[in-house]
Formats: structure tokens, sequence, C-alpha cells
């Protein structure tokens, strides 16, 4: 009996190790090949001030889907690109829609809505961007700052999630951009 258990904890032992060693890494390239991940980083100064600033996301394709409003429904947190939560670090203290978000690292999710979307920078770090039930990660008792941005139309569609950031007389905006959509949002120092 006791040989039993051994045998049956070292099989159980084994496929667990397999799960965790193979199987994720394998499910997690195949997801990064469908949505790579990309890096933006913005290191400039601004109004004399030098500042570094950067976001880490995935860039999903359009692949003739309907995006916001369908793929990305309106009114429903959206993890701000695939796979893992979309991060945004900052090394100085930022003001957004006249409130602070003091540096450090956020995640980074927004509420899309037809006409405007909701921002939000979350102090919290998620292992992946959606839960088991395909909702987003994001715990609200732990965001640091939300703005809402007016929505913006492209004359031509990308196929491909966008961010960047784009320096101005003004500042810096946070671009967001995908399909026939795009959301500016001003960050100043």
């Amino acid at each position: 009996m006791v040989k039993f258990l051994k045998w049956t904890l070292a099989v159980m032992i084994g496929v667990i190790l397999l799960f965790w060693f193979v199987f994720i890494p394998l499910m997690q390239a195949r997801t990064k090949k469908n949505s790579p991940q990309q890096t933006v980083e913005f290191a400039e100064t601004v109004n004399g001030v030098p500042v570094k600033m950067s976001v880490a996301y995935s860039k999903p394709y359009k692949k003739g889907r309907e995006i916001f409003g369908g793929l990305v429904p309106f009114g429903v947190t959206w993890r701000t690109g695939a796979n893992e939560n979309t991060v945004f670090i900052t090394d100085k203290d930022l003001t957004i829609g006249g409130q602070k978000l003091p540096a450090g690292k956020y995640s980074l999710w927004t509420i899309p809505e037809k006409d405007k979307w909701t921002v939000i920078w979350n102090k919290k770090q998620y292992f992946w961007g959606i839960n088991t039930h395909e909702k987003a990660s994001r715990k609200p008792e732990s965001d640091a700052l939300q703005v809402q941005a007016p929505v913006e139309t492209l004359p031509e569609s990308l196929e491909q999630f966008n961010i960047s950031f784009n320096k101005d007389a003004a500042g810096v905006n946070l671009v967001l951009a995908w399909d026939r959509t795009k959301v500016s949002v001003p960050l100043k120092l």
C-alpha cells in the first residue's frame, strides 16, 4: 500500500511539474504570438523637467472583428491590450485630469464607451489581465486615479492595438488607438 501511495504521489507531482513547466509556457508563447508584447518608452525633458515613462502591453490584432462594442464591450473594464495587465511606469509625479498620480508602477485599465473612455491607473499588478471568468482582474479599491477622455475617430482603421506617447506644447499625451478609435490623455508634470 505504501509503495502504491508513493507511486501515485510521484505521478501526480510529475503531472503538476509537466503542466507548470511545459503546458503553461506553451500557452503563453502561443498567446504572445497572436498579441505580441511591446514596451513603449518616453524619456525627454518636458517644461524643463526630465521625465521617464513607459508602458508595457500586448498588442492584439483586429483580424476582421468588430472591436469596440464587440470584442471589447462598452461599459466593461478592459485590460487595455491582451494577456497580462498593461503596466505604466513613471519616474515623476504626474497631474492627470487635475489629479495627482505619484511616481511609481501601475496597472493601466480602461472602460471604453462609444463617446468617452475612463482610463484607470491601479496600484496593484496582476498575474494575468483577466480571471477564470474572463472578467478584468482589476480590484477597484486599489485604483490610484481615474479620468475620462473623449473618443476621436481615426480616418483609417488600425489593424493592431497601439499605445504611444505624444509630446506637444502643453506636455505629453498618452495615446491609445485601435481600429478607428483614438483616446488621448494629457499628462502634466
